[in-house]
């Protein structure tokens, strides 16, 4: 009898097939073959079409609205494990329902933890991430998170890019350590927007803090949804004398109106991640693969190797 580990496997959940087929090129592997049987009241079953059992699996799902794609990842953690796989690690590019980190305000829930707990409880071993909401996420796991950081494909674009005069803003007081870190690789300014909220999605009021006159802004979000905060934060930095602004958001989430204010505002590019595959194409909306960073993460940790070499920030 063979004393041989079975080579790792690697499958993809319907909502991530395409970046997790160019995730498995950059491995090396194809992905392996599931079947999802639907049900008429909208109930679905994940099945694995080939043995996992004592295999390393590698199951890639963002968790982005709506909950069928959370729940289509429990549902895969789940069959591996009762399939005997050995390691099952769930690859999350775009970890979702994290906004709802903290208690804000009485009587809320706190979903970035419940859902913490249910990858856990279904059986994932480890969790692969990139820029999630707030650190401390991380915090509500008691098995390894390897949280990568889009800097590492963003900075290298920006670089490309030559912009003379260059300034980091951030969106909002909560992102300016994300901006401080990019400034410093560019060695570039900081300037930091105030912004006040109705509530979730609508901005009351917002301010800048700093200098842009003359310059070119790049502001630097981990995520863009309704796109208001870029859309208005890029109209008033233009009005303030800024001579262009970008922006680099990690995930494309881009609800609602959010595609009419980008390509209706005063931005000139919007620079996002695949952690989300994009609704539809934009002439504003350049999207920049974060395949080959899992897929190198995804080679160490199966090799047990470090990979504190993709931690730029």
């Amino acid at each position: 009898m063979s004393d041989l580990i079975p080579e790792p496997k690697i499958f993809a959940c319907s909502q991530s097939e395409t970046l997790a087929t160019d995730i498995a090129k950059y491995f090396g592997s194809d992905l392996g073959k599931v079947i999802t049987s639907h049900y008429s009241d909208g109930e679905f079953q994940p099945s694995f079409e080939e043995s996992v059992r004592g295999s390393r699996v590698f199951l890639i799902g963002s968790t982005f609205p709506n909950s069928d794609h959370l729940m289509e990842l429990l549902l895969m953690i789940d069959a591996a494990k009762r399939a005997s796989a050995r390691h099952i690690t769930a690859v999350m590019p775009y970890f979702g329902w994290a906004r709802q980190d903290r208690k804000d305000k009485p009587r809320v829930p706190i979903a970035a933890k419940l859902v913490a707990k249910m990858l856990e409880t279904a059986g994932a071993t480890r969790i692969i991430t990139m820029d999630l909401h707030a650190d401390q996420i991380q915090g509500f796991f008691e098995k390894p998170v390897d949280h990568l950081f889009a800097s590492t494909i963003f900075l290298p674009y920006l670089r490309n890019l030559k912009l003379d005069n260059l300034t980091i803003a951030s969106p909002d007081m909560g992102g300016s350590k994300r901006a401080y870190a990019y400034s410093k690789f560019l060695e570039s300014d900081v300037v930091i927007c105030y912004k006040q909220r109705e509530k979730a999605n609508i901005i009351s009021h917002m301010e800048l803090i700093g200098d842009v006159t003359g310059k070119n802004v790049v502001l630097a979000d981990d995520m863009v949804d309704t796109a208001g905060t870029l859309a208005t934060a890029a109209d008033l930095m233009m009005e303030r004398g800024a001579l262009s602004v970008r922006a680099i958001c990690t995930h494309a989430i881009l609800s609602g109106n959010a595609y009419e204010r980008i390509e209706n505002s005063k931005l000139e590019e919007l620079i996002v991640t695949d952690s989300i595959p994009l609704k539809r194409e934009s002439k504003k909306i350049k999207v920049i693969s974060c395949a080959k960073l899992f897929a190198d993460v995804m080679i160490s940790v199966n090799t047990n190797r470090s990979i504190s070499s993709k931690f730029l920030m």
